[in-house]
């Protein structure tokens, strides 16, 4: 069975926890391969906590789980040093990132001086702690949840930490079969508890390399680059997308491709990943801040005003 096969028993696995979200797994499952972090954002009671801890099963990964409120300090989240007497030196007490996949639950209830605390780690997979430098064991993923801003005690994250996550996308509630489904299923147990490994980390590794291997002709680079040029350049936004944005873009094609057994992206697999790329990391100006659609209205507008490429119909890298 081929890795890319093996990504898809992931997800798999994953919809017999979490009913009627496919799309979503499949969105996490595609950024995961990327190397990518992830931001869920939703209500509270939607199971986002229950997805995470789902696919740390799946691929048995170390998790680790911290509840952001506002006593977390920086230090349980980096680790510390503390001098022990007996040794006459100081030692390292690992913080709650040093596994393979933490889950930063209620990420925006934290303060930001312990928001910041990720910035280092979810850029480089590695922490420094009194001026030296600890790598975090691989794969590395953060998975973070949030409650929609204005709920109670919640603040608004920072643009630099929003720009670290490779993609955002919210699950919503189930439908209406989905939820009498769920009712059911759980009467007697919890399908958390009943997920099984389905690869080890070691192929999920082998995974993300394959993914870095995949093909991305120079006209969809161009076409990267034009989308978040207009990004930059529309009159409702006030921010438009950065160079890791444009990155993300790219990485994400990159595993989109991968997961449909494809070794070489095309112009739609940059188009179907954007809005997920792109959401969390633009910001409306004053004037349109207030117009109904928001944020999607104008990644809508601009996918359509930003022609795709016509690259050749079959690439040499194709397989």
């Amino acid at each position: 069975m081929s890795y890319a096969a093996k990504a898809q028993l992931v997800v798999d696995e994953v919809s017999k926890v979490i009913i009627g979200k496919r799309t979503c797994i499949h969105q996490i499952m595609t950024a995961i391969l990327a190397g990518g972090h992830v931001l869920i954002e939703d209500i509270p009671g939607v199971g986002k906590t229950t997805l995470a801890l789902a696919f740390a099963k799946a691929m048995e990964l170390e998790q680790n789980r911290m509840q952001f409120t506002p006593d977390v300090l920086p230090s349980d989240i980096t680790g510390f040093s503390m001098y022990r007497k007996e040794l006459g030196k100081f030692t390292y007490h690992p913080g709650a990132v040093m596994c393979n996949l933490f889950l930063a639950d209620e990420i925006n209830r934290t303060s930001a001086k312990t928001q910041s605390a990720l910035l280092e780690v979810m850029e480089e997979s590695a922490v420094t702690v009194d001026g030296m430098t600890r790598p975090i064991p691989a794969p590395f993923v953060v998975i973070a949840t949030e409650n929609p801003v204005g709920s109670a005690g919640t603040q608004m994250l920072p643009e630099s930490q929003l720009d670290r996550f490779l993609i955002c996308v919210e699950m919503g509630y189930p439908s209406k079969a989905d939820e009498v489904r769920i009712l059911m299923e759980q009467a007697d147990c919890r399908p958390l508890e009943q997920t099984r490994a389905v690869i080890r980390k070691e192929e999920l590794l082998a995974m993300q390399a394959e993914v870095r291997r995949v093909h991305v002709d120079e006209k969809i680079y161009h076409y990267i680059v034009a989308l978040s040029q207009a990004t930059r350049e529309h009159s409702q936004l006030a921010l438009g997308l950065s160079t890791r944005g444009s990155l993300a873009v790219a990485a994400m094609a990159r595993a989109t491709a991968y997961m449909q057994g494809r070794n070489y992206a095309i112009p739609d697999d940059v188009t179907a990943v954007f809005a997920d790329v792109s959401r969390h990391r633009l910001k409306l100006s004053a004037q349109a801040g207030t117009r109904p659609g928001g944020v999607e209205e104008v990644i809508d507008d601009i996918l359509r005003s930003v022609p795709q490429p016509r690259p050749e119909r079959r690439l040499a890298h194709e397989k």
